[in-house]
């Protein structure tokens, strides 16, 4: 299922990379991507979509881009709640760490029981459910929820442990999830790109990709995009096609941002012009991420994804799907069972206020849908490694379910 280039690439992109509104704080716990450079401080920079340190969370207001570069304060769970409901914040991986992170502020400004470990387990349980009420279908932040729930339980039960020593420990295993999930990050970029050069032994490699899975979706890196900037940083990369992904348009707001910051040659397509660029621009492998993964394989993203994979099939491009395994819900058999988001007709029908549509007209706007896991033929890349939809059930098994356990299976894809 690959092919070679069928034309010299277009010649690289390389604009001014924009600038942000205010700098980096110091002692930040931010993500980014690969650094540029702001012109008028001469000092090296990344994008980031989460800025935390202890005590403070500010997001970068996804909605504003590509014209604004504007970060909010995040003061609250309630808070965190708008801007994951409101998409000022998405990625699943974003999402999971914003409620995380809103959490961890809460508890650090001293909010819930203050006498009683078991109460305040009770008050985290209560806090994540409510965040858990956001949005449906990306699984990423359940499965934090799970994983914290479980700490929380375990530390509870220690011996002398005190309502203060509870929220310390809940607050430092918070902190941590920004760091591994720039580690997954990486991971994910690394074993996909080795993939996928396995296939391409020599010159450059052209991929498409859809919606944003990078910086901006992630605590830095990217999944999909990670890819993309693995294959960037060892100079295979000849160009990334990326869609424009409507309605929303995070194709052409989010990762043409992102990419053209970070200085990676790229080019923006309509939606409806994937499949021809598959038979016309030489396109050796599509790269998507994703919001949930069930059991057997099937995979929950971006609306507009399912088609890319049919049409990949038809033109022969591989088409790998780039998720930590957060992202997996092996407890969901196919994807039939995986909760679909359905957005206000509104967000089809305008834009920044401009009527797009007639009034009164029929609207159906799902956020996401699902690909069959017999059109992922490239594979499922995690930080584990790449593995077929059918390996990837026994490898979760292996590990005691998504994300768990203290080594990784072997890939065999």
């Amino acid at each position: 299922m690959w092919g070679s280039l069928s034309r010299p690439p277009d010649p690289p992109i390389t604009p001014d990379s924009p600038q942000p509104e205010s700098g980096q704080g110091q002692g930040w716990r931010g993500g980014g991507g690969a650094g540029s450079t702001d012109t008028a401080s001469g000092a090296a920079m990344s994008l980031e979509a989460i800025r935390y340190r202890r005590g403070s969370l500010s997001i970068l207001n996804q909605l504003l881009l590509p014209e604004q570069l504007r970060y909010e304060p995040v003061d609250s769970v309630e808070r965190a709640w708008e801007a994951i409901r409101a998409m000022e914040v998405r990625g699943a991986p974003a999402i999971a760490l914003v409620g995380c992170l809103s959490l961890a502020l809460e508890l650090e400004a001293g909010a819930g029981p203050a006498g009683d470990a078991a109460e305040l387990e009770a008050f985290v349980d209560e806090r994540l459910r409510f965040l858990l009420t956001a949005r449906p279908t990306a699984v990423n932040l359940g499965r934090e929820a799970e994983r914290l729930r479980a700490f929380v339980r375990q530390r509870a039960q220690s011996p002398g442990i005190t309502a203060q020593g509870l929220r310390e420990s809940i607050i430092e295993h918070i902190e941590g999830l920004l760091e591994k999930d720039r580690e997954d990050n990486r991971s994910i970029g690394a074993h996909g790109a080795r993939h996928i050069l396995q296939h391409v032994p020599e010159g450059g490699v052209t991929l498409l990709t859809h919606c944003n899975t990078g910086t901006l979706a992630t605590a830095g890196y990217g999944t999909a995009l990670g890819i993309v900037r693995a294959l960037h940083e060892q100079s295979r990369l000849t160009r990334v096609f990326c869609t424009e992904t409507r309605p929303y348009n995070q194709g052409s707001r989010l990762t043409a941002f992102e990419l053209l910051h970070d200085r990676v040659p790229a080019t923006l397509i309509a939606d409806s012009a994937a499949a021809a660029a598959m038979r016309d621009r030489g396109i050796q492998a599509v790269v998507v991420g994703a919001d949930r993964v069930a059991a057997n394989g099937d995979t929950a993203n971006k609306i507009g994804t399912y088609q890319l994979a049919v049409a990949a099939r038809h033109h022969g491009i591989p088409f790998y799907v780039a998720a930590p395994t957060s992202s997996c819900d092996p407890a969901l058999p196919g994807g039939a069972d995986i909760p679909i988001e359905e957005r206000p007709g509104r967000e089809l029908t305008h834009f920044q206020g401009l009527c797009l549509a007639p009034p009164g007209i029929d609207v159906w706007n799902p956020a996401f849908d699902v690909t069959p896991h017999d059109l992922i033929t490239g594979g499922i890349v995690t930080e584990w490694g790449v593995f077929a939809p059918a390996e990837l059930r026994q490898a979760l098994a292996e590990r005691g379910g998504a994300g768990a356990g203290p080594s990784p299976p072997k890939s065999s894809v």
